[in-house]
Parts: structure tokens; sequence; C-alpha cells
């Protein structure tokens, strides 16, 4: 039967970016505000959580997030310091240090919650031979879940005909035959699903250790030189909201719903899906990840764990 076409209620596709410049200062002078830049995906619900509650986790600074419409828009704002930090792929902010911007990687920004979906009528992974599958930036984990899930298949890479495509277009393509299948971040994945146009074909951790590490928050070197307490109220109030995340209650699902205005069965989906439990990373992961980047000639010489991963307060909570 031929699909019908399908129109997403979602209503953060044509978000304004907003630029940290110009901003007005904070009502209290005193109170230092710490930029961070996101797009509107699951996989940036801590930020959601401490920006909902800040009067709880924050004392003397401010959070504002600003949204981006793409991953090329955040990376410029953060490359160039107009923000202080941002939830990333944590591929695209490895070639970040790598191209010498002074940035680190604080924690993950979740686990899990990058299905493969895929047309009904895709069986398996030999049926995507010569099929388009879209993927978000090729600097992603969703590029290197393709790469995995092809080769244990017998499949090449070239084999199939991959685009970048904006999350949000992605489950009007697959109902209207641009493309056969699509990998990227929450609540696009679910959305497929509950609008009735793909079907999970693989979840990600099936076949990358811990999930590919998607993605990361990062904060800029310069900022937490600069202003030393703030980073340090910012990192324990982050840690301390992304428990609040994935508690699977009605406040919870009150809060990923007011900043991601999707179906509410999509919400649940994607959220069963996904996990918050565990933002520390891992050395073997990385070096998976970093090996992998490689292998793909995605990059020339990623950092190495010590010079990228600062691990000062996941260790200081464990």
């Amino acid at each position: 039967m031929k699909k019908q076409k399908i129109i997403l209620s979602y209503g953060l596709i044509s978000s304004i970016v907003l630029s940290a410049c110009g901003t007005p200062p904070s009502a209290e002078e005193n109170r230092e505000v710490i930029r961070l830049g996101h797009l509107p995906i699951t996989h940036a619900a801590p930020l959601y959580f401490l920006d909902e509650n800040q009067t709880q986790y924050l004392d003397g600074v401010e959070v504002e997030l600003i949204q981006f419409s793409s991953w090329i828009e955040l990376m410029d704002a953060l490359n160039t310091g107009r923000i202080d930090g941002a939830s990333v792929l944590f591929e695209l902010a490895m070639k970040a240090r790598e191209r010498g911007i002074d940035i680190q990687a604080m924690a993950l920004g979740h686990r899990e919650g990058n299905p493969i979906i895929v047309d009904p009528e895709i069986e398996s992974v030999a049926d995507l031979k010569g099929e388009t599958v879209a993927i978000p930036h090729t600097l992603s984990a969703h590029n290197l879940l393709l790469d995995e899930m092809l080769s244990r298949n017998g499949l090449q890479y070239e084999d199939v005909n991959v685009v970048e495509m904006p999350p949000p277009e992605m489950p009007a393509a697959l109902s209207e035959n641009r493309v056969s299948s699509y990998i990227v971040a929450e609540p696009f994945g679910a959305l497929g699903v509950t609008n009735e146009v793909g079907e999970v074909l693989y979840q990600s951790s099936e076949f990358c250790p811990d999930n590919c590490l998607c993605c990361a928050l990062v904060l800029r070197e310069d900022f937490m030189e600069n202003s030393p307490e703030a980073a340090d109220q910012f990192m324990e109030g982050y840690l301390a909201a992304s428990e609040k995340a994935g508690d699977g209650s009605e406040e919870s699902l009150a809060t990923h719903a007011s900043y991601l205005p999707v179906e509410e069965g999509a919400l649940e989906l994607s959220l069963e899906w996904i996990s918050y439990d565990n933002l520390d990373i891992e050395r073997e992961e990385y070096d998976y990840l970093r090996e992998k980047l490689m292998e793909m000639q995605l990059v020339d010489v990623p950092p190495e764990f010590d010079d990228f991963v600062n691990r000062k307060y996941l260790e200081e909570r464990s």
C-alpha cells in the first residue's frame, strides 16, 4: 500500500537561531550568565532540566539556553566563543578540538536513543543495498552506526547512498519515499514509528559499545579558566539535573514535553529508548570511537582521551 504523506507537528522545526551576541544582561547584575547551545532533541535533556530548575541547582549563576537549527550553526557559535558550551555531537567536538578549538568534553548528554529506522518494506540490511539512508551529519554516531551495521552484514559503506539531512525532515522524507532509512537522535525516530511510516530495524546498542558515544556536554576552556566558580556551579547542577531527566515521573515527562513539543505517544516512546543514568565518559569507549573515526578517515589526529575528556566533576560524584 502506498504510504500517505504525513505532516509532522514538530513545533521547533522552524525555530529561530538565537545569537549570544547582543543578549540582554541578567536581571541581577551580579549573576553570571552561562550561555549553552543545543538543538531540540532529547539528547540535550539534562540542559532542559537544569534550565527548568535553576533555583534548585544553581546559586549565583544563571543558565541561558540558545537553540540552534543545525549543527553547523551551533559549532560556529561554539568555535567563535559566542557561547560558553554546548550539547553537541561528540564526533563534531573531537574534530573541533583537532582543529585547535579549546573545548573539553565534560560529560555525556545521554546513552542510547539512536534507533535505525527503515521503510516497512525493508526487512533486512541487505534490502538497503542501492537505497538512500539519511544521517544528520557525517561526523556523528549515526554515521558510525551505519558503517558498523553495513559491515557486519556483508555490505560496503558505498553500497548505500548516504545523505545528510536535518533531523526534523527525516520522518517526512521516509513517508515520501525520498529515503528508505534514517538514523538520528530522538525524538525523530519515535516520530517515524508513531506516525506509522517507519519501523525499528535495530537499536544502536546492538552494534557499538555503549552506543558509539553520541552527544556530549562540552565547555570552552577560556570560560572555565575565567569563571571557575561558575563552571563548578554549572557542572554540579548539570549532573544533578540529569538524574531527574530519566526518572520516568509525570513531572519529568512534562518538562521534556515543554522543550520538545511533539505528540505525547512519540515522546513517551522516545524516552523508553534513551537513558540518562550514566553520563560518565569511559576511556575504553572513547578509544573505540577514536579508532572508528580514523578507520573511516573522518579525522586525521583526533585528541587523546587525557587531552580532551575532563572527568573532574564526574569523579567527584562517583
